[in-house]
């Protein structure tokens, strides 16, 4: 008779027997089906192991050193997922998603709340913090360094440290500081550095001293970071600085803020203001393409879309913004947008930040 067992497969219980000639009974089965199931799994576990192993890179991933949780509690600042943020958490959520590799940074306000020795203190603290992680987490991590822009000597030797010392992967910076973009002439020297050493510039976004609490009824992250991000790019091209500093490698959060809806604005400015042409010989366009762009909270058919309209699928990197949202929120977005293949989807997932970020592949 045939029948099903306990793992639904179906036995002739009546005609199994084994060598010796004796009767099999239904827990000798059981028994065989177990071992040949645990052989097999054996056998095939080398391809699964292959096939889950941790590729994703997460370019937008934030962390909280104790020291910035003491300041940020000390100056009346942060929100709740900064401040209860463990590497543990971190971790456990790119473990989740598949991330073998999240690039550590500070998140708003950096040290945009102080300034001074106090802000060169707690960017070291930070900096040293993050490389500890590295080292005592071979793989999972790399780190975006935080500067005190605002102090050019300051920052001069806070790049050098982060990137000769403690080598960081490369620098983060914000959108704005005191109502000064990155295309502001003040930051002209750290600039030259940057593009001497050619490095790896992340920008996250902030909030402009000139719109704080502009409307009352919104949080500034809702509208004004997509801005912040949209002017900071704006100033860098028309300033000058995209043309005059090649070398440095911008990746700007959130797909670029609000900069797609905005593109006729962007490759209109030359023909209406005579004195932006000089910055954008081969047009706005060309300049826009070169920069690189995150999908952190904006993994979404509406965002990737316009993106991807204007910048090859090739200057799209996977973020997540790890401790707001999670990265498997944004791995399955990714994947229901519906707007990337499978090729494409691997190449802003780890392919093309592996082209930034070279020393990863190992």
């Amino acid at each position: 008779m045939v029948r099903k067992d306990v793992f639904g497969c179906s036995c002739l219980h009546r005609n199994v027997a084994p060598a010796s000639g004796g009767m099999l009974g239904r827990r000798d089965v059981l028994a065989a089906f177990a071992a040949t199931v645990v052989a097999g799994a054996i056998k095939s576990a080398p391809a699964r192991d292959a096939e889950s192993r941790p590729q994703r890179i997460d370019v937008h991933h934030h962390l909280s050193p104790p020291a910035y949780i003491a300041a940020a509690n000390a100056n009346n600042f942060g929100e709740g997922p900064m401040k209860s943020w463990t590497v543990s958490k971190s971790l456990d959520d790119m473990d989740k998603a598949g991330v073998a590799t999240a690039l550590l940074s500070i998140t708003t306000p950096g040290v945009n709340f102080t300034s001074r020795e106090p802000a060169r203190t707690l960017s070291r603290e930070c900096n040293e913090y993050a490389a500890k992680l590295i080292a005592d987490h071979p793989g999972r991590f790399g780190s975006f360094a935080m500067v005190p822009l605002t102090d050019i000597d300051g920052a001069l030797r806070e790049i050098e440290y982060a990137l000769d010392t403690l080598k960081a992967d490369g620098i983060g910076l914000l959108t704005s500081y005191d109502d000064k973009w990155l295309g502001h002439p003040s930051f002209l020297p750290v600039m030259e550095e940057l593009n001497r050493r050619k490095a790896l510039v992340y920008t996250h976004p902030t909030t402009a001293n000139c719109c704080v609490n502009l409307v009352k009824t919104l949080q500034p992250v809702m509208i004004e970071f997509g801005t912040d991000t949209t002017r900071t790019i704006a100033d860098i091209i028309f300033s000058g600085n995209a043309l005059k500093f090649r070398d440095i490698r911008w990746i700007f959060s959130h797909a670029g803020g609000t900069m797609p809806m905005l593109l006729d604005r962007f490759v209109r400015n030359p023909f209406l203001d005579p004195n932006a042409k000089p910055a954008v010989p081969d047009g706005t366009l060309a300049e826009l393409k070169r920069f690189y762009y995150d999908t952190a909270q904006t993994s979404n058919k509406a965002a990737m879309s316009a993106l991807s309209a204007i910048v090859p699928v090739s200057q799209i990197v996977f973020g997540t913004d790890f401790p707001y949202r999670t990265s498997i929120d944004h791995v399955n977005a990714l994947r229901d947008c519906g707007v990337f293949s499978d090729a494409q989807l691997a190449d802003i997932e780890r392919g093309n930040a592996l082209k930034l970020l070279p020393r990863l592949a190992a």
